[in-house]
């Protein structure tokens, strides 16, 4: 972390059901996620990583004081970094996730160095998947049973997948759900995402942890469906007025959502409808860009 970087509010750790964690890093906003971690018998099964080596290295050592066993699974929810990252602090663990997470990790979008504010990410990087899966993979962790899921289409990503745990009525949503904080649709799809709420909300799940932000309960995913809804519509509205995607968004009244954090993802979130609504493709740089000078060309903040 540099100079440059405001300083991050301690993590904190938050027991959901026997030998079962949620790790939760405020403030939640870009490069800043959740974790959470099953303990098994003998090893350790956690749901992501982190962005840097200081903040994986944070969240190993709470593993370690938990349960004093080790990591032996990880399970990515999507390819973006603040979920990856820290992988190769876990160099022995098997590496679960989507067959397009793989994809997704082998081709990476770029991002100009101005874009965010500045921060270390330390002798950290990703590893490659070492078991993929295309529909669903059901473990028994222990006496629990760990049902990994692919919604079936595009929804954050091409990629998520979700954990549950059917015994425990607990959810790991990975980004499929945000708390307190703009869900970003860039890499997936609008529509996609709308469908696979209706699919989590069917589990029933009593608590849910959410990709960033606070745990909650169900409540969460209305309040995401909303959201994407309300993209959706505003996208329609774009499309038929004739504005490109920056245009649209300076424009747009954001009323009960102006107060999640990271607003500038409406651009982003207005390049995805847009471009699905029109068939067209998305320059992931361009877009990037047009987030900073809607942030009124300043930094897009990170406590990474």
């Amino acid at each position: 972390m540099t100079a440059d970087s405001p300083t991050p509010t301690n993590p904190y750790l938050v027991p959901l059901a026997e030998d079962v964690w949620a790790y939760i890093q405020p403030d939640g906003g870009w490069m800043v996620n959740n974790m959470g971690f099953i303990a098994g018998k003998e090893t350790v099964f956690s749901v992501d990583v982190t962005s840097t080596e200081p903040r994986t290295q944070a969240y190993l050592e709470a593993i370690d004081q938990a349960t004093g066993k080790p990591v032996s699974h990880l399970l990515y929810t999507h390819s973006h970094p603040d979920h990856c990252n820290g992988a190769s602090l876990l160099p022995q663990a098997e590496i679960i996730a989507h067959q397009m997470t793989a994809t997704e990790l082998q081709h990476p979008h770029g991002v100009e160095d101005h874009i965010f504010t500045k921060f270390e990410v330390g002798s950290v990087q990703m590893r490659m998947p070492t078991r993929t899966y295309s529909d669903r993979i059901t473990l028994k962790w222990g006496e629990r049973e760990l049902q990994i899921v692919h919604p079936g289409q595009a929804s954050h990503s091409s990629g998520d997948s979700y954990l549950f745990l059917p015994d425990d009525s607990v959810l790991f949503a990975g980004d499929l759900v945000f708390n307190g904080g703009t869900p970003f649709a860039l890499s997936g799809s609008l529509s996609g995402w709308i469908e696979t709420i209706g699919q989590l909300q069917a589990l029933g799940a009593r608590t849910i942890v959410p990709g960033h932000g606070p745990v909650g309960g169900p409540e969460m995913l209305e309040n995401v469906r909303e959201y994407l809804e309300f993209v959706l519509a505003a996208s329609h509205r774009a499309v038929e007025q004739g504005l490109k995607p920056l245009e649209a968004a300076l424009a747009l009244d954001l009323g009960k959502f102006a107060q999640l954090i990271d607003a500038e993802r409406i651009v982003g979130n207005l390049h995805r409808g847009m471009a699905e609504i029109q068939g067209k493709d998305i320059h992931f740089p361009t877009v990037f860009q047009q987030m900073y000078e809607y942030n009124g060309s300043r930094p897009l903040l990170t406590h990474a």
